[in-house]
């Protein structure tokens, strides 16, 4: 595992998933995304997750059973995700610049 996957796994929400780290992150208003960070590439995307109805992580893995993540475009993204990101990156000593990238 990358040294950077690893540090970002000891922050709030992140987990592991081969040679990237992701982070589900609740945008309010029924707004709901994943984040990744891929460390070979260093490169951050930012994905919208379906919500099903209800509460808990049943309720999102019904929703991701029967319908698709997107790519969402950095742009839209609100602020304070993205700002949240390059902190979990700064502190994972991973130039937090990554998450301005495009892909």
């Amino acid at each position: 595992m990358h040294d950077s996957i690893a540090a970002l796994v000891g922050r709030e929400g992140w987990r592991a998933e081969g040679d990237a780290a992701r982070v589900h992150y609740d945008g309010g208003g029924g707004d709901r995304f994943a984040v990744e960070f891929y460390a070979d590439a260093e490169r951050v995307i930012y994905w919208t997750v379906p919500v099903a109805d209800g509460d808990g992580p049943e309720a999102t893995d019904a929703a991701t059973a029967t319908a698709t993540a997107a790519p969402v475009p950095r742009d839209d993204i609100p602020d304070p995700l993205r700002r949240r990101i390059r902190e979990d990156l700064a502190a994972a000593d991973v130039d937090p610049s990554v998450e301005r990238r495009q892909v």
